[in-house]
């Protein structure tokens, strides 16, 4: 039995490996800067939002600094909303492997969601500790809050993802509702503002939102005393459990109605 295990995980280390550089290729090609362009293309979104505040003025009647509240921000929301971005689409553009013996819907869906995170904390940690050493902006106050609050995230990105991901299984319209859906959690999901600049009434409304939850939280373990957050990780876990059974569910079973085509 233990050699079997062995076996199969040295099996789902290849598949997930070779998915991971079909995607690459596929995305970003062999030229250039590659696979760069995967931490490229968040740091560029979030320095243009940082610019952008920045030359506008724009600091939410708060003294934090712009720029590490708009990085511990935007980097986060990025994280979770690009996770669920590729895996959308991960069925129809590998549905010539998913007849392969070896390849299922789940490795599909781990290859992209484990991208997409790798360059999200990979330029989060990168513009962090740029603007850090040029002093703009303080190191974290307690990096270990900052991690717990970044991995509760990643946690709900990747359930998040195979939710939706394997929803477009049963019907297009899932991709079509996700679309709007993602504009419109975009400004709810903590980026922009701190729950406790909020009326108590709308408060209560946001904290719904688990993502805000571990926004609060990695602002926390960046800001320290400085700021008052809200957030319940018991919560935010309890839904992420949640959506990560549903997500399993709906995989398992988008993975046969796939395989029965």
């Amino acid at each position: 039995m233990y050699n079997s295990l062995k076996d199969s995980l040295r099996i789902q280390r290849r598949v997930i490996w070779a998915l991971m550089m079909r995607e690459v290729i596929t995305r970003f090609g062999r030229e250039n800067l590659g696979v760069l362009w995967l931490i490229a293309e968040p740091m560029m979104f979030t320095l243009g939002v940082t610019a952008l505040w920045t030359s506008s003025g724009m600091h939410h009647g708060s003294s934090l600094p712009i720029v590490a509240f708009a990085i511990t921000g935007y980097s986060s929301v990025l994280m979770w909303r690009n996770a669920v971005g590729r895996c959308i689409s991960g069925i129809q553009s590998n549905a010539s492997l998913l007849y392969h013996r070896n390849v299922r819907v789940i490795d599909v869906f781990v290859t992209r969601v484990s991208l997409e995170m790798a360059g999200a904390t990979a330029s989060f940690i990168i513009l962090a500790t740029f603007f850090s050493a040029i002093g703009w902006i303080a190191p974290p106050e307690d990096p270990l809050l900052v991690v717990a609050g970044w991995l509760m995230l990643a946690w709900f990105g990747a359930a998040l993802a195979m939710v939706i991901g394997a929803g477009t299984a049963y019907s297009e319209i899932v991709d079509r509702l996700w679309h709007p859906a993602s504009y419109l959690l975009f400004p709810l999901s903590g980026a922009a503002f701190m729950v406790d600049w909020l009326p108590a009434s709308a408060q209560k409304a946001v904290l719904i939102l688990p993502m805000v939850h571990g926004v609060e939280l990695v602002r926390e373990g960046y800001f320290g005393a400085t700021v008052h957050t809200h957030h319940d990780m018991a919560y935010m876990a309890t839904i992420n459990l949640v959506l990560t059974l549903l997500g399993l569910f709906l995989v398992r079973d988008a993975g046969k109605r796939v395989g029965s085509r």
